[in-house]
């Protein structure tokens, strides 16, 4: 299909295209090898509070997921 580019660098997706992803307000955009690629990207309404309330229920620390790592590399090295 055929595209444009407007003199403010912009481009419209083509109808039949976009139908395909709906709801997709933004993309991933790379040049690779001679072609622009555009992948869809969809964002997720975050609750913060939530977050920071969930993570205190579990107890965990700022140093908790580095603790995870070091302990996941140990039982790696021990023998089965």
């Amino acid at each position: 299909m055929l595209a444009k580019i407007t003199s403010k660098n912009q481009i419209t997706i083509p109808k039949k295209i976009i139908e395909k992803i709906p709801n997709v307000k933004h993309f991933d955009i790379e040049f690779k090898d001679g072609v622009v690629i555009m992948k869809p990207i969809q964002f997720y309404d975050t609750n913060l509070d939530q977050i920071r309330a969930k993570i205190k229920k579990l107890g965990l620390k700022e140093d908790s997921v580095a603790e995870a790592i070091k302990w996941v590399k140990l039982k790696k090295t021990e023998p089965s």
